[in-house]
């Protein structure tokens, strides 16, 4: 190896972050929500395998209990979980004070206030809570706890400093455990960098994507010593300095990235929807694009809600230096569990985000985005998340992710407003997660479980996802691949089949369009190029 020799990211080093050795999501990011779910999940979740680690190992590699509230955590691991355990007990107490206390006095207030005012409750505000609410009521005279959110990334309670990077070399695509049951312990085989989330020495990292470095500029980024340089060559492989244009042919091309990630490009413009890039492991059997597939400038990316596999913060990190707008759906900023994406942006350290509210446009080159309503999928919550159509070289192509058409007329009144759709992109999870599994530890009460049951984050089963396409009047339909590529199983426990309920209703959806519309309609999987 020459002096002079330079280095990029090995293709299948992953850069997981981290939040108090969790695998970081918006509901470890934002401040309400962590606390939260730190509360009545993972603290939960660590004490209920220090009471059996044997049960928790085992369930983990139990593929019908994938999803379960069990830590894929070997038994002779259990030292380090307790220790994590009681430094997350030390660590969060003012967390969990604020938790407890939101908790007990927004169920106090809803039983006890009927409409009188509210102003004298203030003085009877836990101190947790003390300048970081608002008292509010619905037009029913229903008390709401509101949440001061920007207040709240400035408080104590914004734990920044548990931030941290971690890179490994991704062996497979299953070998990652769940992300919501399983913390990060130390490896031998990874690379811790304690790092705060919105530092720009991040930017550095990645830029080897396409600007590859010295050992000794990696190394001095990342603060290892000389000692650590033959382990930092676990992860780099030499390469030559590479620029990835955008695409410069005519038209408009569509890239397929997995799941309901999309590459949109003229000549002209860039754009990504939903970022959830995947690494390509050492051992891998579908072959798909990845991050040497994308430009080296993405002019938007496109965010639809922020569920932790459209929101992936991953990805966007990793991608930040190369996007020049993010795009985030505006929330209603009256509920503590619809947190803000563009504070949460701001907070990974996007410099340029644009909020878009129903029907905004955003002017590109030779078209425009239109954000577009999004139905459903949110167990009947409210939530910041936003459909978009794209127009580019005039064509209309609507990214509907994992809308549900729960109003076929709602799209009639689009589409009278910006033109029939071309295009159609959507997904198909028509049996959703029910309401306690993502929801269930910020919710203030302990949901019924006969709600928990019918409330689920159900997108289109294939009747209504006719009724979208005919609504439409779209000439071509894609399914997203509804969690079947294996690199999104640690995000979404599914073990799909081909008989499987989404499998069914995908290819009734597909007859049922090319009979009845003549609409070409096909299921995505993997990777996929497409002209238009």
């Amino acid at each position: 190896m020459s002096d002079s020799a330079l280095f990029t990211l090995k293709s299948s080093v992953c850069v997981e972050p981290l939040v108090g050795r969790w695998p970081a999501w918006p509901h470890v990011m934002a401040p309400v929500p962590f606390s939260l779910h730190a509360m009545n999940y993972q603290l939960r979740t660590l004490q209920s395998y220090l009471k059996n680690p044997p049960l928790h190992e085992q369930s983990s590699r139990d593929p019908r209990l994938l999803g379960g509230a069990f830590v894929d955590a070997a038994v002779e691991r259990a030292p380090e979980i307790a220790a994590l355990l009681q430094g997350m007990e030390e660590i969060l107490k003012d967390n969990f004070d604020f938790a407890t206390a939101l908790t007990e006095f927004h169920n106090e207030i809803v039983k006890e206030a009927k409409g009188e005012s509210l102003e004298r409750r203030y003085a009877r505000l836990p101190p947790a809570l003390r300048g970081y609410v608002e008292l509010v009521y619905d037009y029913y005279n229903r008390p709401i706890v509101r949440c001061l959110e920007g207040m709240l990334y400035e408080s104590p309670y914004y734990k920044k400093r548990l931030q941290s990077l971690r890179l490994f070399r991704q062996e497979h695509d299953l070998s990652r455990p769940y992300y919501m049951s399983t913390p990060r312990l130390a490896d031998e085989e990874a690379l811790e960098w304690s790092v705060c989330f919105d530092d720009p020495r991040i930017d550095q990292l990645f830029e080897l994507d396409r600007r590859p470095k010295s050992l000794a500029e990696i190394g001095e980024l990342l603060g290892l010593s000389f000692d650590d340089e033959s382990r930092l060559m676990n992860f780099l492989q030499e390469a030559r300095p590479a620029r990835r244009d955008r695409w410069s042919g005519t038209g408009v091309r569509i890239r397929y990235f997995g799941h309901a990630c999309v590459l949109v490009e003229t000549a002209e413009v860039s754009i990504l929807i939903d970022p959830l890039v995947s690494v390509r492991p050492e051992s891998h059997e579908i072959e798909r694009f990845s991050y040497d597939d994308l430009p080296d400038q993405i002019d938007y990316a496109l965010i639809t809600h922020g569920h932790h596999d459209h929101f992936v913060i991953e990805t966007l990190l990793r991608l930040r230096h190369r996007i020049e707008t993010l795009v985030v759906p505006k929330n209603c900023d009256l509920f503590f569990g619809d947190m803000s994406l563009r504070l949460l942006a701001k907070r990974i350290g996007f410099d340029d985000v644009r909020e878009v509210e129903c029907l905004e446009e955003i002017q590109i080159s030779n078209g425009k985005i239109v954000a577009v309503p999004f139905l459903g999928e949110h167990n009947d919550l409210p939530s910041a998340k936003s459909a978009y159509l794209v127009r580019l070289d005039g064509k209309n192509v609507l990214f509907a992710a994992d809308s549900n058409c729960l109003d076929s007329l709602m799209y009639e009144h689009v589409c009278r407003t910006i033109g029939p759709v071309d295009t159609l992109f959507v997904g198909m999870e028509c049996v959703g997660a029910p309401l306690a599994w993502v929801y269930g530890p910020i919710l203030p009460i302990k949901p019924d479980p006969r709600h928990t049951k019918d409330r689920r984050s159900n997108g289109c089963n294939s009747t209504r996802a006719f009724e979208l396409a005919r609504a439409v009047d779209c000439r071509r339909a894609f399914v997203y691949a509804v969690g079947r590529e294996p690199w999104v199983r640690y995000l979404l426990a599914l073990t799909p089949s081909d008989d499987d309920i989404y499998m069914t209703e995908i290819g009734s959806l597909i007859r049922r369009l090319a009979e009845e519309a003549a609409v070409q309609a096909e299921r995505l999987f993997g990777k996929a190029e497409i002209y238009l």
